[in-house]
């Protein structure tokens, strides 16, 4: 940039030096003044140039070519002053122009080099201009305002960086509260959904059935929120990294029906999903996090009607699309949807579960990829909201996923080991396990020695320096090895990268007993299929 800026600064003094010296002679002669700044310039430009090749030939922190670039830069100004006499004192603005741009551009210690230096120059000039030593007093305000100026501008600077170290360490300091207060609330809440879905199962009345369904669509709306604070903390953290492979449209569609069957009969939704044979190119759990906020927000804001999920070309890539017939979003809110925390609020309107970070995680993620989220609406009409970018991938063989089992198949013929430190979240996941047939041997830490087991379920931090990842190493010689499902409340994605296991199914707390259902059946087709 300041190589750019050389080259104008050139072109500038130059003009400037052929008009003034024109207007000053009032016969329209260039004076001869200067034909010596202009002739001088001229000899200065090639290695201007040089200097702007070498910078973008050799990009980088190179302290000798920028203090060459700002010797010569002062060397420049000072000879058209020297010259040019009092004619030329308007060029004072463009050396203090370089004094602070050397500074802003290059950091503090570049500031005080250009400040020792302009002070040299004006010294100079000083010394060899008749008009600056008639005028002691313009020469004083001049070298106390390039001393003046660049300590100010130099004191702006400390405070701005320290006031931008602050809002990092807080932001930082915010991450991880959301992450760790996340990560700590999950544990009960995923305990208490595990329990309710055992007391349905006790043959309550129906009045007291009634009176559990609402707690657990309370309990859904905590867990949404904590899912939603984990994921906004996740991306703070810079911790991200999509990693693309061929994921089916289908699969995708068929999940998130799986995942927002309660919800949708909750708020009287009917969930129409568009079949598709389209396979694209991304991040399966990205995806399908995106898409969960998006059919969450509908289900949540367009309740008692129809909520479309399809997929459609657009161009040479694909776009995903909910569509909802709820009330709409006036466009006066739709530039802010994607903010952090916005919220549209209306007075009298009824409360909304939610902190308003949906829509901004969708965004987040989406630009991870290089997707772009859209959002449509009209006041009455509903609210379409879509993901563009997506691009076609070739068919490939993928796993095929049938509706029906994900939940009905039995376990009877399951032996399940189930390590968890936390007693309540133990003794809830061994009742469930067993009410669904399994034969289940409950751990509280990982065994001293390898368990006879067709699946591992446990927890990821176990306690006392041990992980779920040593009870899955401890088995991993068996024959055949087992089958291996962790639960964690931390970011999932980095649990996977820690296992190194793409065999291993990592789920999230708080765990919906039919997701865990789902889990579960799906490793079984995989290791029969």
């Amino acid at each position: 940039m300041q190589a750019w800026i050389r080259l104008f600064i050139l072109i500038f003094v130059s003009s400037y030096a052929m008009v003034a010296s024109i207007i000053a002679s009032r016969d329209w002669h260039v004076a001869a003044w200067a034909i010596d700044v202009l002739s001088y310039f001229a000899c200065y430009t090639p290695l201007a140039i040089g200097l702007l090749y070498l910078i973008i030939r050799f990009p980088g922190h190179y302290p000798a070519r920028r203090i060459f670039g700002m010797v010569n830069d002062y060397a420049g100004l000072g000879f058209a002053i020297i010259v040019g006499g009092q004619a030329m004192l308007p060029t004072y603005a463009i050396i203090m122009w370089v004094t602070v741009g050397n500074g802003l551009r290059f950091g503090s210690r570049y500031m005080i080099v250009a400040g020792v230096m302009v002070q040299i120059t004006l010294a100079v000039i000083t010394a060899l201009t008749p008009y600056w030593q008639a005028n002691p007093i313009l020469v004083f305000t001049l070298s106390l305002t390039t001393l003046i100026v660049p300590i100010y501008i130099q004191t702006l600077l400390r405070h701005i960086e320290q006031a931008r170290r602050d809002a990092e360490e807080a932001n930082t300091a915010k991450s991880r509260f959301l992450a760790q207060a996340s990560h700590d609330l999950r544990q009960p809440v995923h305990a208490i959904g595990l329990f309710l879905n055992s007391l349905n199962q006790t043959g309550l009345a129906p009045e007291q059935r009634g009176i559990v369904d609402r707690i657990d669509r309370s309990l859904q709306g905590v867990a949404e929120l904590f899912r939603s604070l984990l994921d906004i903390s996740t991306l703070d953290s810079g911790a991200v990294t999509p990693k693309l492979e061929p994921v089916s449209i289908i699969q995708l569609f068929r999940m998130l029906e799986q995942q927002n069957q309660v919800s949708a009969q909750w708020a009287d939704v009917d969930l129409r999903f568009v079949a598709s044979d389209r396979i694209v190119l991304a991040d399966r759990a990205l995806l399908l996090t995106m898409l969960q906020n998006l059919v969450s927000n509908a289900i949540k804001y367009a309740p008692r009607g129809p909520v479309l999920i399809g997929c459609r070309p657009r161009g040479n890539m694909l776009s995903i699309w909910v569509i909802d017939r709820g009330p709409g979003i006036s466009a006066e809110h739709l530039p802010r949807l994607f903010d952090e925390f916005y919220q549209i609020r209306k007075l009298g309107a009824a409360d909304m579960q939610g902190v308003g970070l949906g829509l901004s995680i969708v965004k987040r993620l989406g630009a991870l990829m290089g997707l772009e989220a859209e959002i449509r609406a009209r006041p009455g009409h509903g609210t379409a909201v879509a993901i563009h970018g997506l691009t076609p991938a070739s068919p490939v063989e993928l796993p095929v996923l049938n509706r029906e089992s994900s939940y009905a198949a039995p376990l009877h013929d399951m032996r399940i080991l189930l390590i968890e430190d936390d007693v309540d979240v133990l003794d809830a996941t061994a009742h469930l396990l067993r009410t669904w047939g399994a034969e289940v041997a409950a751990w509280s830490t990982v065994p001293p020695y390898p368990q006879p087991c067709d699946l591992i379920v446990t927890d990821f931090d176990i306690g006392g320096g041990v992980t779920g990842a040593d009870c899955i190493a401890l088995h991993r010689h068996e024959t055949p090895p087992p089958m291996a499902i962790v639960m964690t409340g931390h970011d999932e994605m980095a649990i996977e990268e820690t296992l190194a296991d793409p065999n291993v199914l990592v789920l999230k707390k708080p765990v919906r007993p039919a997701e865990l259902r789902s889990a579960i059946a799906a490793l079984r087709r995989r290791k029969t299929g």
